[in-house]
């Protein structure tokens, strides 16, 4: 399927690993332009600069950080047609008593502010530009909040309802908006050495990392298709929603969770 997302602007944050990556790399594959926001830059993602992507360092928390990261885009190609706001992330759980209000705060700066900051830092820059569209990535836990995580799940949450608010707003400045909830995924945030959900679940049931990627989550979770999402799978359907194939779906939240969660 042709995208025709050749020589489009695409801005894409917590493009350093896992999804954001993904996304980077089938962008640049797919001839996009684009800019990818990370507070660092790994190996990955600087081969890509060898295909043209642009890598700005710049901590999207921040107050200034999403209005550099637009602005690096204007300035290096006059506009933004496509916005993949995938920074996000989470803590070690914790039970809700124990979680502090510092804790509160810098996971609502990294889920839900820094993607209302990115926005409309952007939203002039797409306005009346052919095609325009932005891609938020939530998670599965905006619909089924889990405990230990309670304020991810709120802030996921909180992510998901703005874009289907924004949708309305933006629509008729021809800018569409939709959301990408996955349900778990081989990225560093569960696979990663020492901090990676994984290892903390591989250590309490004395298993290895991938026994708990390839067998324990998917059971536990109860998903259906018996294994976790890959980053690429999630970046296809990113990639679709921002492109002209996707031009009459705006508002719309699509899970891609193998089958996790049973309600509509």
């Amino acid at each position: 399927m042709e995208l025709n997302l050749k020589d489009k602007v695409a801005v894409v944050s917590g493009a350093s690993k896992g999804i954001g990556l993904a996304v980077v790399q089938e962008l640049t594959r797919y001839g996009a332009r684009v800019v990818a926001g990370s507070r660092t830059t790994t190996p990955e993602l600087a081969e890509l600069r060898e295909s043209g992507a642009a890598v700005v360092n710049t901590d999207l928390t921040g107050a200034e950080g999403p209005d550099r990261l637009v602005e690096s885009a204007v300035d290096l190609h006059g506009g933004v047609d496509i916005l993949i706001n995938n920074v996000g992330g989470s803590e070690p759980a914790t039970r809700f008593v124990d979680t502090t209000d510092d804790a509160w705060q810098r996971i609502f700066d990294l889920n839900l502010f820094s993607v209302m900051r990115t926005t409309r830092a952007a939203i002039p820059a797409m306005t009346d530009r052919e095609s325009a569209a932005i891609v938020n990535i939530s998670s599965v836990n905006a619909r089924i909040p889990a405990p230990m995580i309670v304020h991810y799940s709120a802030a996921k949450a909180a992510l998901t309802n703005m874009g289907r608010s924004l949708a309305e707003e933006l629509a008729p400045s021809g800018i569409r908006v939709n959301t990408v909830s996955p349900g778990p995924v081989r990225t560093p945030l569960w696979t990663a050495e020492g901090d990676g959900f994984a290892n903390f679940f591989a250590s309490q049931m004395n298993t290895t990392v991938e026994d708990v990627m390839d067998r324990w989550l998917p059971e536990a979770m109860g998903i259906s298709l018996g294994r976790v999402a890959e980053a690429h799978q999630v970046a296809d359907l990113a990639l679709f929603l921002a492109s002209e194939r996707a031009a009459a779906i705006t508002g719309a939240d699509y899970r891609i969770d193998g089958g996790q969660v049973k309600t509509a």
